[in-house]
């Protein structure tokens, strides 16, 4: 017998985690590469010592305080997981449910954001409770995260003037899917209605009826109503560390129009189904600063530092606390 014979074959699960996980890396860091790359052609587009200018405008403590204000954001949403969760009956604390949210955006690079149910996983881990009996979470917190943007994006719209027949449509499509997910007999014959259709995994549709009887819970007043503001405050923090920004870089076009903007643009890029919006989301928002009157380099300035103190300082949060809510729910887990 060789040396090599006597080295036991890894089991086929730990094969296709590890293979999941190589995967995993490697689209994070291609989107990396393809969103400086892309970048980088813009700059040099519009002209790089300009834009390299407007960078050097920034302070230190100017970047910190759009730091902060993304971690506002952060932390708001993170207690409106919380309080979702305690909603549907998961008895975590604040800070457990704090360390799932925040280690999450880990996540956020991956496809159609599917990662993130890594929270399910952790609360699965620590509670016992099936996937079933939590799959309404993510969904009631997509969906008030949905309809607090229409909301705010709506306001702002009103209040600016600016970009009505762009964002409009935007902020219905938003609160009209947050209505549909969260009026569980609305999104129960929704749901009956397309497997009728597709005919084809019936399990699936169980599962999905399942959860649309349960978004019941946050359907109410009690429940709706915060949820809705903890989600709009966090987002018009990100709304108004965009109106900073453009202010520090003799931009000033206004925090309505500002959080319109940026609203617009976080909203358009999931429609893309990129991973957190990539392209679409850059792209869009250069182009509303544009035709707002921002100079085209100073546009992809701050759309440029925008990006870095919200989605990817969201990232690196994430990784930074990924390991210890993997490991904790790890050491608490009871099944």
């Amino acid at each position: 017998m060789s040396l090599t014979d006597s080295i036991p074959t890894p089991p086929p699960h730990v094969l296709a985690a590890s293979k999941r996980s190589w995967r995993d890396r490697v689209l994070f860091w291609g989107l990396l590469v393809l969103f400086v790359v892309g970048l980088i052609g813009l700059v040099s587009a519009t002209g790089w010592r300009e834009t390299w200018q407007e960078l050097q405008k920034l302070t230190a403590a100017q970047f910190g305080a759009l730091l902060a204000l993304s971690l506002i954001n952060y932390v708001l949403r993170g207690v409106r997981w919380h309080f979702l969760a305690a909603r549907l009956g998961v008895n975590l604390s604040l800070r457990t449910s704090l360390l799932h949210f925040i280690g999450g955006f880990a996540m956020t690079i991956t496809p159609a954001r599917v990662g993130e149910l890594v929270r399910l996983r952790w609360i699965r881990r620590m509670t016992g409770w099936t996937l079933e009996r939590l799959t309404p979470l993510p969904l009631a917190d997509r969906a008030f995260d949905m309809a607090a943007m229409g909301v705010v994006l709506g306001g702002g719209v009103l209040i600016s003037g600016q970009g009505g027949l762009r964002a409009a449509p935007v902020a219905v499509a938003a609160i009209v899917t947050a209505v549909i997910v969260t009026r569980p007999t609305l999104l129960k014959r929704i749901v009956e209605a397309l497997f009728s259709l597709v005919n084809r995994w019936p399990r699936l549709f169980a599962t999905l009826r399942q959860s649309a009887r349960s978004m019941g819970l946050f359907s109410q007043a009690g429940t709706s109503i915060p949820a809705l503001i903890l989600s709009a405050v966090g987002w018009l923090a990100e709304g108004f560390a965009l109106y900073l920004l453009l202010k520090w870089m003799g931009a000033d076009i206004g925090i309505a129009a500002a959080t319109t903007i940026f609203l617009f643009s976080t909203l358009a890029g999931g429609l893309t189904g990129a991973p957190g919006g990539l392209g679409g989301a850059e792209a869009s928002m250069v182009f509303l600063l544009s035709m707002s009157g921002v100079p085209l380099h100073v546009a992809v300035a701050a759309t440029t530092v925008i990006r870095i103190t919200t989605l990817w300082f969201a990232i690196a949060l994430g990784a930074l606390t990924f390991p210890f809510a993997e490991a904790f729910s790890n050491k608490s887990k009871t099944i």
